[in-house]
């Protein structure tokens, strides 16, 4: 197959199709040598040619079809017939296969060793397009990667020894180690084992095992994001869970009601905890494994994501000698993080520090930390009743959920106690409406209030594929960064270190809002969410959204990671932000005196 080589170099054929300035290729070219990267690469990093541009540029110049590699366009399985190694070492994709004809994504599809050995490898006479070598190195990497065959991997391992299951601080270990002799050896433990071990490496918060039509399927959540790790054969589903079960000492008879269970466990030398949660479904149970490593915990305040002005707020607001603290958000935005980093701050000899949660995650010295069970009637409010006649200065409540224990909260605030919580709500002054909902009255909530803490979590770009690029208007206005246009953001263009999903790595987005004396006297009159809102951004209160604006300017997320966890942020309007009882003539005679 003879192919027109090209007559011009890259960038010049760049500059000829407006894709970039001659100024641009100079500054390219000049990275290019300091960083010793071939020239496509730079330009594409940098933000100044798009991939698919690039593409279809050296595309026409060599006369020949040109790709972008996206799941749904390959046929996986026919990689397996070149091979990892080979794919690699000719960088070569395998697409499809129409009767002996087989169209592969190549980087250099001009060279006729490859073409010829691709022939020798499949059979079948070879049609080449082209393709980015950093694309066609990526798919090679995600799909062999992941591509897992589970018979395979089940015959050859062997039983691993790096997880270890450690007695349980509540049951007797010997049922669990009475099975792991019975069942040595067996390719049941063998996955589970395999399941966690890769869970912990990969920094996995959760992992699933579900019930499928055609047998099981095992995810596990990283940053927030579920992802595939194996689908074991089917008619292995029941035994996996029973597996699981007994090590989290569960009963493995019950199928029809939920269940919970705990265990400590060594992974690769790491103590990681263990809360195990069962849910009969229609095909079969679910299980959910919630993994608490301690190596992950990060309890610095200055290492949170916090920027200088709102963190010297939030410790200005944990140095009161007493009131109420508040950490607001939804579920899995990093709230218990947050809590156990003030906690670490305020923790010393001199100090009775207790907490009450649900469950305990992570235990720390100096802390007394109690465990909530409702089986025995230990509630969160009747914990907070027995900590007050503990002589306590500080208390931690894991979570404000019911009227009960937002009253005994706000009632130990006022009575020379540091009362640290968290609730669910969309932003700083919607905790006060939410507490005003269940409630408790506004003059005693405006004498209890100190601050309150609102964040979310952002994917952090991946520093291994981070590149720039150019957010579309639309996105720039919903930012309120119209300002920005034309300006360079970072994002992940996906690789091996990050999942093929360009983001590795979280940090905190916060919203912190002090309670000044104009937004006590408000919150006594019983203000609505919005005012609130209004009065604390007059006084220097960053938005979540504005903060997070920051963080993609600064080039740690990106812009549309920003938009995904910040837009329900403010989202109740006047009337939902109102109490739902406002104060009476009583109330407002005392506030006028």
């Amino acid at each position: 197959m003879k192919l027109r080589a090209p007559q011009k170099k890259l960038g010049e054929l760049l500059v000829d199709a407006g894709l970039i300035s001659e100024e641009q290729l100079g500054q390219a070219l000049s990275l290019q040598k300091r960083g010793k990267k071939m020239l496509g690469s730079v330009l594409i990093s940098e933000g100044m040619v798009s991939g698919s541009a690039m593409v279809g540029v050296l595309a026409k110049q060599l006369g020949l079809r040109g790709v972008i590699l996206r799941h749904g366009l390959i046929d996986t399985a026919l990689l397996k017939e070149v091979g990892q190694e080979e794919a690699t070492r000719l960088q070569a994709v395998p697409m499809f296969r129409v009767r002996d004809t087989m169209t592969v994504a190549m980087a250099e599809p001009q060279s006729l060793p490859a073409i010829d050995r691709l022939r020798q490898l499949t059979g079948c006479k070879i049609k080449p397009v082209l393709a980015l070598p950093q694309n066609i190195e990526q798919f090679i990497d995600q799909n062999t990667g992941q591509d897992l065959d589970v018979d395979d991997f089940l015959a050859s391992l062997h039983h691993s020894e790096e997880v270890e299951v450690i007695a349980n601080d509540e049951a007797d270990d010997e049922p669990a180690a009475n099975l792991d002799r019975l069942v040595e050896g067996s390719p049941i433990v063998n996955l589970v084992n395999v399941a966690m071990l890769q869970a912990v490496r990969d920094g996995a918060s959760d992992i699933h095992i579900e019930p499928d039509r055609k047998g099981t399927r095992i995810r596990y959540r990283i940053d927030g994001v579920m992802r595939e790790l194996m689908k074991p054969p089917p008619g292995m589903h029941s035994a996996i869970v029973s597996r699981v079960k007994v090590v989290g000492k569960m009963d493995i008879a019950e199928r029809r009601l939920p269940q919970e269970g705990r265990v400590r466990i060594v992974a690769e030398g790491r103590d990681v905890d263990l809360r195990v949660s069962s849910i009969p479904t229609l095909l079969g149970e679910k299980l959910v494994i919630r993994l608490l490593d301690k190596s992950n915990l990060n309890v610095r305040m200055e290492q949170l994501g916090f920027r200088e002005e709102p963190l010297d707020v939030f410790k200005r607001m944990l140095r009161q000698p007493y009131g109420l603290v508040l950490v607001t958000g939804p579920t899995g935005s990093g709230k218990t993080t947050t809590l156990y980093s003030a906690l670490d701050l305020l923790r010393s000899p001199e100090t009775n520090l207790v907490t009450v949660e649900d469950p305990v995650e992570y235990q720390m010295d100096l802390v007394n930390q109690i465990h909530v069970n409702d089986s025995v009637g230990l509630s969160f409010a009747r914990a907070l009743r027995s900590i007050l006649r503990q002589d306590p200065d500080i208390i931690m409540v894991g979570e404000i959920r019911d009227e009960e224990t937002a009253r005994v909260a706000v009632q130990a605030a006022l009575t020379g106690h540091l009362v640290l919580a968290t609730l669910h709500t969309n932003d700083a002054p919607g905790a006060v409406s939410r507490l005003l909902d269940m409630n408790i009255e506004p003059y005693l909530l405006s004498g209890a209030l100190v601050g309150v803490v609102a964040q979310r979590l952002a994917r952090k770009v991946c520093p291994a594929c981070a590149s720039k690029y150019h957010p579309e208007p639309e996105l720039l206005a919903e930012a309120g960064l119209m300002d920005k246009v034309g300006r360079a953001f970072r994002h992940g263009t996906g690789c091996r270190e990050c999942h093929d999903t360009g983001f590795r790595g979280r940090l905190g987005i916060y919203e912190v809002m002090e309670v000044t004396p104009k937004l006590r006297r408000m919150i006594h009159r019983g203000a609505a969410a919005h005012q609130l809102r209004e009065t604390a951004r007059a006084a220097g209160v960053t938005t979540l959204s504005e903060e997070g604006a920051e963080l993609a300017l600064s080039g740690s997320t990106s812009l549309e990671e920003i938009l995904r966890v910040t837009r329900n942020e403010g989202d109740l309007d006047a009337d939902e932000s109102a109490p739902t009882n406002p104060p009476d003539d009583e109330t407002s005679r005392r506030e006028a005196a």
